[in-house]
């Protein structure tokens, strides 16, 4: 049957034909079948996302029908994300490597970093930057290459997940002398550093949620995704130790996801500004540095708590 297929969309709807009749899974970073088997296709063919229409009746080659073909049946018969597959992801217009070393690159924060995070930063002066949890480093990166006078520090704990940050930012020839990659648990290896804006998608998945992923997830970093019974073990340490870290009129932006609500239950006293996209609310939040101060013993107590469990 797979004889009969010749071009790029044939493969493309082939694909898509597939992977929606198993029932697949689609959250890194595509939402359809489609979209997914349009990322592997063009992906694999060494060819752009946004590749005019009348391409799509170009036909592949006997080599290329082979390694598409055989893509697609990795994808449905091992539940890799096409991102491992392909070796890459874009983010936030950019693109990245991406492998098993880090989540693969997706977060609603593309959609601010675009939008020169406005109205939030309207008015406000950032000369430093911070990406906490940064993983492949996209969101840092692509932080430096929408803003060329940000310095910006890329902060993990993963040394695996550090090098493939460094991998990438080669490959978008950053600029060192304004982006660094730092090792470092949270704040550990900070001490002394005051950033304008701190931004982080951290791990922040529940043990309830992790138990219940679909197969893709599994291909991941676990280090990644979970962090805690209700997801919100670092985020509750990066609230309590925040604050020493930002300057005066410093912001700290943080998605939860789905533990926005126990985070919302756990400080209800706390000012958390959850953001709007354009899909909706996302699980992500705003706090200004004086809230956080002002608030310091409640989150601490959280935290402690936390930390003695």
């Amino acid at each position: 049957m797979t004889a009969e297929l010749a071009t790029i969309v044939d493969f493309i709807r082939y694909g898509a034909s597939r992977f929606s009749a198993a029932e697949l899974m689609y959250g890194h970073g595509q939402d359809s079948a489609i979209d997914e088997a349009t990322q592997l296709v063009l992906a694999a063919l060494h060819l752009p996302p946004d590749l005019p229409p009348a391409y799509g009746a170009a036909t592949l080659t006997a080599q290329e029908r082979t390694e598409v073909l055989a893509l697609i049946q990795r994808r449905l018969h091992e539940r890799v994300p096409v991102a491992y597959l392909v070796g890459e992801a874009w983010f936030a217009g950019l693109k990245f490597k991406s492998d098993a070393r880090a989540l693969v690159p997706r977060s609603p924060i593309a959609e601010l970093i675009q939008n020169g995070f406005s109205p939030w930063l309207d008015g406000r002066e950032i000369e430093r930057a911070l990406d906490m949890c940064t993983g492949s480093g996209c969101i840092g990166i692509a932080m430096a290459a929408y803003q060329s006078d940000w310095r910006v520090d890329l902060v993990d704990v993963s040394e695996d997940a550090l090098a493939l940050t460094r991998e990438n930012m080669a490959f978008q020839h950053v600029d060192a002398n304004r982006v660094r990659a730092v090792q470092s648990d949270l704040f550990d290896a900070l001490d002394g550093e005051r950033y304008d804006l701190i931004v982080s998608n951290p791990p922040y998945v529940s043990q309830a949620e992790y138990d219940a992923l679909p197969g893709e997830y599994a291909h991941e970093p676990q280090l990644g995704l979970t962090s805690g019974e209700d997801g919100l073990n670092l985020c509750l340490r990066m609230l309590d130790e925040g604050a020493e870290h930002l300057t005066e009129q410093g912001l700290m932006i943080v998605e939860v996801g789905n533990s926005e609500h126990a985070l919302s239950a756990l400080l209800p006293t706390v000012p958390f500004v959850w953001l709007e996209f354009q899909t909706g609310p996302m699980g992500v939040f705003a706090i200004e540095r004086r809230d956080l101060v002002e608030h310091a013993d409640a989150i601490h107590a959280a935290a402690a708590k936390r930390a003695k469990a």
